[in-house]
């Protein structure tokens, strides 16, 4: 083992960013972030947003939902951190938020210049491929400053370990 510090030359770990949410088409691209961050040396990041309550009568009642909805969430984040050490072998970063989705995956992007790549998935039903593929892939495309992989939400496990 060496004591020399690294090279600031070497090209910067790969940070695969999935936003997390509980629809079947998020797990196809958590799947798929990280088997590709196992087999090109990256790690996975992962976004929860917490959308804020419209409940502005009672202060104490809408206190009580956010805190609810921040617990649901990182019990979420918790198993899907499990699943993606399982499967990339590495922690991911967790990331939660409270706003709009769209707001706070912007703001992500801008605050940490170390997340390489966007991993979605889309919904392959008649409804769309989802609000945030639909909204990303259309008017909001120009604001994105890194790689968009849209995974299809009909892959099956076989078929993504072999893509990725």
């Amino acid at each position: 083992m060496s004591d020399a510090a690294p090279d600031p030359t070497d090209k910067q770990e790969r940070i695969f960013l999935v936003v997390v949410d509980e629809t079947e088409e998020m797990s196809v691209a958590l799947r798929y972030a990280s088997r590709r961050a196992r087999h090109t040396g990256g790690r996975v990041a992962l976004l929860y947003v917490i959308e804020p309550a419209d409940f502005q009568h009672w202060q104490a009642v809408g206190d009580l939902m956010r805190e609810e909805a921040r617990s649901e969430g990182e019990q979420l984040l918790q198993k899907l951190a499990a699943q993606v050490n399982e499967l990339a072998g590495s922690i991911p970063i967790l990331y939660v938020r409270e706003g709009k989705v769209n707001d706070e995956l912007f703001n992500l992007l801008d605050e940490e210049p170390s997340i390489s790549i966007l991993v979605l998935g889309a919904n392959t039903g008649s409804r769309g491929p989802g609000p945030l593929v639909t909204a990303l892939a259309g008017k909001m495309i120009g604001k994105l400053h890194v790689p968009m992989m849209i995974v299809p939400g009909s892959l099956g496990e076989e078929e993504i370990d072999a893509i990725s």
